[in-house]
């Protein structure tokens, strides 16, 4: 789709470049995806459409630290990762 993802297990669980090159998506859980948003409004939104609604979300990456992005990327590779894969991210 023309912009680079973070896959495990052959699935996507990030992306970065889109919607625009300052924007990344992570792909939580609509419980996790409200957490981020209350802790971080700015930073965190919400993708369009159903996709948003399932909990995907962008992430506004010129606003964000270090630590709400890794902490949202760990999020989402553990929501995507195969089960006996999440021992070996600790």
């Amino acid at each position: 789709m023309n912009h680079p993802d973070f896959r495990v297990g052959n699935k996507i669980f990030a992306t970065l470049a889109y919607p625009g090159e300052d924007w990344g998506m992570v792909k939580l859980t609509p419980e996790q995806q409200q957490s981020f948003i209350r802790a971080e409004p700015e930073v965190f939104d919400p993708c369009s459409g159903a996709w948003g609604r399932r909990g995907a979300t962008n992430v506004r990456l010129p606003l964000a630290k270090e630590d709400a992005v890794r902490r949202a990327l760990i999020t989402a590779w553990r929501n995507t990762a195969p089960k006996r894969l999440h021992r070996e991210l600790k």
